[in-house]
């Protein structure tokens, strides 16, 4: 059985209605299980809901103490490199969207290793790499990518477009260690309302995208819904029940959410559904409780004032410093290349200080080379 036949077993308003349906007791209830360490989707259900919020603080607590126990006071920073705006798809909230009359840019391999030299230069080990989707930048161009970035970095992920199960593998064989896929909204028919042409518009492929980076043995995969596109619970609740099916069917590879909301971009589409603050926390601590291994990434779509209190609470990663323009740590900030608008503008530096100061340390390396358990790279 495939997700997407997992997702359709679960039709949207019936579970938008189930989660509005919960009671303080079915509240309680799934905190007792929390503390016991044994929650479970019906609990993770019952978390999110509105009976919850009153609870706020307490699932605060307990996200906090079931995070340190598992992770210590730690936080990975990363950074988000943009190799690429070049896209064929139209997404109505990207400022990539082919739409979008902006500039268009793919970086050569002199630039990307201009671009490797200023990250490094910011103390940052892990990189992220970004493109839009476009056939100037395949495969052929993310292996050259990783090529010359491997010897660089300690950990690469990717932020792409789906792909086959053995191209995921070439990925994996040339130094790739996670992939993220995002899959935007869980709601069908709003996808296709975002995703009106291009390959994206194939909302079965994209869904199913996570299962085939598991079956290509990439070390970590990445989920996430954007919030702001349909209900913020709901899309919670189908993102952790994607989660625990990708684990009990690729159980050895890690596992990581991230809660980006919609920020201004070029197009400038307003949120359907606005997801406040608390609403955040209370996603978080939710995801936390229900899963004590899965990371939790935190971007810098978020303030400086929330990140510095929300990270508490159960977040294991955040970026910083992030540009999300093609070239945009060597040659700075251009707007009209942007992804989005980042809310946090602070360096690195700026917050592993922060960090220091609250009593955690920063990873800036989780990974080597040598952890690698892929095949040889053929010659």
């Amino acid at each position: 059985m495939s997700f997407a036949e997992v997702h359709a077993a679960h039709p949207w308003d019936i579970t938008r209605a189930s989660i509005t349906a919960c009671t303080e007791k079915d509240v309680l209830q799934a905190l007792e299980r929390a503390k016991a360490g044994n929650c479970q989707l019906d609990d993770f259900r019952a978390l999110i809901s509105p009976a919850a919020q009153p609870y706020l603080e307490t699932m605060a607590q307990l996200s906090h103490a079931r995070t340190v126990q598992r992770f210590g006071r730690t936080m990975q920073l990363f950074a988000p490199a943009y190799l690429s705006n070049e896209c064929q798809n139209v997404c109505t909230y990207c400022g990539y969207s082919a739409g979008n009359k902006v500039p268009r840019r793919t970086l050569n391999p002199v630039e990307i290793l201009r671009e490797a030299a200023a990250i490094r230069k910011l103390g940052v080990d892990h990189a992220l790499l970004l493109t839009g989707e476009s056939t100037k930048v395949g495969v052929d161009y993310f292996v050259q990518a990783l090529d010359l970035l491997r010897p660089h970095f300690a950990s690469l992920s990717m932020e792409v477009q789906p792909l086959e199960v053995e191209e995921y593998v070439r990925l994996r064989q040339h130094g790739l260690n996670a992939i993220l896929v995002y899959q935007e909204t869980y709601h069908a028919e709003t996808y296709r309302t975002h995703h009106p042409k291009g390959r994206k518009s194939e909302f079965g492929w994209r869904l199913d995208a996570p299962d085939r980076v598991g079956q290509a043995g990439v070390h970590k995969i990445g989920l996430g819904a954007l919030f702001g596109l349909e209900d913020w619970r709901t899309e919670c609740f189908f993102t952790a029940l994607h989660l625990d099916w990708l684990e009990r069917k690729h159980w050895r590879s890690r596992f990581s959410v991230s809660f980006p909301r919609l920020r201004p971009h070029e197009g400038n589409l307003k949120p359907k559904v606005e997801m406040t603050d608390r609403d955040l926390v209370q996603a978080i601590c939710a995801f936390r409780l229900l899963n004590g291994e899965v990371e939790l990434n935190l971007s810098t779509r978020e303030s400086a004032a929330f990140r510095d209190k929300a990270f508490r609470i159960g977040v294991t990663a955040m970026s910083a410093g992030s540009r999300t323009n093609p070239a945009g740590y060597s040659e700075g900030a251009e707007a009209s290349l942007e992804q989005f608008s980042i809310e946090d503008t602070r360096s690195p530096a700026e917050v592993s200080t922060m960090l220091s100061a609250a009593g955690y340390e920063t990873i800036w390396k989780d990974w080597d080379a040598s952890y690698d358990q892929a095949e040889a790279i053929p010659k």
